[in-house]
């Protein structure tokens, strides 16, 4: 296995929403919602997760309807996501070209 292979950040749910959060400052709560298409109790739970693990930040901010949750990456999840991208290049690039044994 690749040693950039992040196993804790693998699972689509995290993936999904660490490659939403990369191009992005701050991302609204329900926009990652909506974007991946779960539930809020299934949002919450991977990013508390993520947030355990300091890959990503999660603050409260008040609105005018209440308070809105927002999410970005640490530096860290940055850094794990992009060397699990660039694990999964390496994975997928030797899929690609290995020849099966005679």
């Amino acid at each position: 296995m690749d040693a950039d292979f992040d196993a804790f950040l693998h699972p689509a749910p995290r993936l999904t929403i660490v490659a939403l959060l990369a191009p992005a400052d701050w991302t609204e709560f329900g926009f990652i919602r909506d974007t991946i298409g779960t539930s809020d109790s299934a949002l919450s739970k991977q990013l508390s997760a993520l947030a355990a693990e300091e890959y990503i930040e999660v603050r409260k901010q008040p609105a005018s309807a209440g308070r809105r949750k927002l999410a970005r990456l640490t530096p860290k999840g940055r850094e794990a996501f992009a060397r699990h991208a660039a694990a999964l290049e390496r994975i997928a690039v030797t899929a690609r070209t290995a020849r099966p044994a005679d």
